[in-house]
């Protein structure tokens, strides 16, 4: 699959009979749904972590070469101790099992402690069953669904189509409210991580910021302090919250909800802090609000410089993604493609 650049149809005349009608949906006007440059992104497919697991998916491979570690990796998470360590080895034995399996079949494990030690083993970020954090980190709480898979198609097509060492920092912006503008952004950012890269998640959405809440972290102090002097740069270095369980992840949330967001975000002191923070990370992404508020938009994408556009199928109107488009062009800022997130 391609990432939707946007010019062909958001170029279309006004006159154009294959454009819908002003006002109308994509959807409702009866446009293909179906279209191989677009990644389709469907929330209501998200797997559990428990049918994941009821697949066999994980356990059938990988531990036949690295049981031992697999065992100290569950000590060390408090799942087991050297005595059960021993017994499963002995029932490993007799029945011929992976290590991981033994363990479940004598009740010793779960397949979700199985999920834990094999992505220590294997790099990738899990959160578990028992995490506090959102179950919207699909790429975390069900990193072998469908919609995971398409995380990394998207992800593979950025890393080849808009990520260098000059262009590292992308927008994430939708016409308007509710439209998978936050979710997209947390999964893609967590995406870029599990390739082990230093990623920055930076919630510049300064109205109704959702990413403390969806990774869990505490968000006393973020963005708004630092826009408005609360914070000096120079304590910028120790900012952002690392995410437990998730490695290279870095999350710069918005702290309190300020009065006065269009300013703070217009002044150059929000240029300065992603300047800065481009020195220590490869890639940073930036959620933003619904492009209602065009000023709030205008000022994030033009610093960013490149943007990502999500759509909701059935409920974000063209005609409001063509005046996004427009914004953009405005901002000068580059539009690297669309995503479709169906409920």
């Amino acid at each position: 699959m391609k990432i939707k650049n946007l010019m062909e149809f958001l170029n279309k005349n006004p006159e154009d009979p294959q454009s819908p009608p002003e006002g109308e949906s994509r959807a409702s006007a009866g446009v293909p749904q179906q279209d191989d440059n677009i990644v389709y992104i469907e929330n209501s497919r998200l797997e559990t972590v428990s049918g994941n697991a009821s697949k066999n998916e994980i356990l059938a491979g990988g531990t036949q070469w690295v049981d031992a570690y697999m065992g100290d990796i569950l000590i060390s998470l408090g799942c087991l101790d050297q005595s059960s360590i021993n017994k499963i080895i002995d029932y490993q034995r007799e029945k011929g099992l992976y290590f991981g399996e033994a363990g479940v079949e004598l009740g010793l494990l779960t397949k979700d402690d199985i999920l834990k030690a094999l992505s220590r083993q294997f790099g990738y970020s899990y959160s578990g069953a028992d995490t506090a954090a959102s179950k919207e980190m699909v790429m975390a709480s069900a990193p072998f669904s469908e919609v995971a898979e398409e995380f990394r198609a998207i992800r593979a097509q950025l890393l080849n189509d808009w990520l260098t060492e000059e262009r590292k920092t992308l927008a994430i912006v939708s016409p308007g409210a509710q439209e998978g503008r936050s979710y997209f952004a947390a999964n893609i950012a967590l995406s870029f991580s599990q390739l082990g890269k230093a990623t920055l998640l930076i919630d510049a959405d300064l109205r109704t910021p959702r990413q403390h809440d969806i990774f869990g972290v505490a968000g006393r102090v973020g963005l708004s302090a630092l826009l408005a002097g609360r914070v000096k740069m120079e304590e910028l270095d120790n900012l952002p919250d690392n995410v437990p369980s998730f490695p290279h992840l870095s999350v710069l949330s918005c702290g309190p909800v300020p009065p006065n967001p269009t300013e703070l975000l217009s002044n150059d002191k929000f240029a300065r802090i992603v300047r800065r923070l481009e020195e220590y990370f490869d890639v940073i992404i930036v959620d933003t609000p619904a492009a209602s508020y065009k000023a709030d938009v205008l000022a994030i994408t033009s610093i960013a410089g490149n943007a990502l556009m999500v759509a909701r199928r059935g409920y974000s109107r063209l005609d409001d993604m063509k005046a996004l488009k427009k914004t953009l062009e405005k901002a000068r800022a580059l539009p690297v493609g669309a995503v479709i997130n169906q409920n």
